[in-house]
């Protein structure tokens, strides 16, 4: 039995890349303990403080929906393809080494799904990495209907500021997202599925990439601006979520440092006074808005009156990266592997 219930909470951190799936150790469960040691070592009830929500799992979930990409990548990362009955919100193909445990997963929808559509896939647990597919109005299911239902749910704290939910509910955050919130996440998604040694090594693993990709790059406090989305308003990163981050990481300034959304829709009058040092491009494969793959972004920078005053387009400096590389997921460790390919070709020209 797996129960939610609403509550205040205490915050969780603030943000992810590429999968190991070894086999969970065993931990030593103490004696006396009236906890249930699973094979891969979590002790049942696993209860965690999420998003002002007490999730309280008393067993494996077997039956699992992940609403967004970020969070499916993840479970397969972490070899839960057999437990996972849909999936949902894609931007981009599945993670090249995941594409053939990833054939078996049963796609619901390439955007969010109803809840009719959810609920016929007989879930026992539903993740998302953003809230908006928890909302009231225009999302998928609240976390207090599925709990109606016997379905637990969980929100990755990468979506979370301060304990509330931005993408969904505040739209902003007080503070800039950290690897973190990331780790977190895959800790507690392979705590829940009783695979901890997994997430350890899984994270081990990103780590040890992030450390390689960044090594002797540095963009010495240039401004770049990435572009999710969007060709008359485009949806631009703003300076405390995920492409914040990546921005920090490879010692660059985010253009629109006091943008406190992820991703605000802004005018190409305001970015053209802004005018960033580098570009980063959404090379998005989906159709949901104008502008969200990769050639019609570059074609409108090359043609737009005045999206192509700007330097960084005049001059194509500019970066591809794939959407889920864009948002706070395990590829921004593919995000960082392809800035500094990009650095090492063109840094000299900056």
């Amino acid at each position: 039995m797996i129960v939610v219930s609403r509550r205040a909470l205490a915050p969780l951190g603030g943000a992810a890349a590429l999968a190991l799936a070894g086999c969970g150790a065993s931990e030593v469960v103490e004696p006396g303990s009236t906890a249930t040691a699973g094979e891969g070592g979590t002790r049942y009830p696993v209860v965690l403080d999420n998003g002002g929500h007490e999730v309280r799992v008393e067993a494996a979930p077997q039956r699992v929906v992940s609403l967004d990409q970020n969070s499916t990548e993840i479970l397969l990362s972490l070899g839960l393809a057999d437990r996972i009955v849909g999936t949902a919100s894609w931007t981009d193909p599945v993670l090249e080494p995941l594409a053939e445990v990833n054939a078996s997963v049963p796609r619901l929808a390439d955007n969010a799904p109803s809840y009719e559509v959810l609920m016929g896939a007989d879930p026992d647990f539903v993740t998302a990495s953003f809230g908006r597919h928890f909302e009231e109005q225009g999302g998928v299911a609240t976390r207090e209907r599925l709990a109606e239902t016997g379905v637990g749910s969980y929100l990755s704290p990468t979506d979370l500021d301060d304990g509330t939910n931005v993408n969904g509910g505040s739209l902003s955050r007080t503070t800039p997202l950290t690897i973190d919130a990331l780790h977190t996440e895959i800790r507690e998604l392979a705590r829940i599925f009783d695979v901890t040694q997994r997430g350890e090594d899984l994270i081990a693993d990103l780590t040890a990439r992030a450390t390689a990709a960044v090594e002797g790059v540095d963009l010495g406090g240039r401004t770049v601006m990435f572009w999710f989305a969007a060709l008359d308003a485009p949806y631009v990163a703003g300076g405390r979520g995920a492409a914040a981050l990546l921005t920090r990481t490879v010692g660059a300034e985010s253009a629109f440092p006091d943008e406190d959304q992820d991703w605000p829709a802004l005018t190409w009058e305001a970015v053209v006074a802004a005018d960033p040092d580098v570009l980063v491009l959404g090379d998005l494969h989906r159709n949901r808005f104008p502008g969200d793959q990769l050639a019609e972004k570059q074609g409108f920078l090359r043609t737009d009156p005045v999206a192509g005053t700007l330097t960084a387009a005049r001059a194509e400096r500019w970066i591809a990266l794939r959407g889920a590389e864009m948002n706070p997921s395990i590829r921004y460790v593919d995000g960082l592997e392809k800035v500094r390919a990009w650095w090492q070709d063109h840094g000299s020209d900056l």
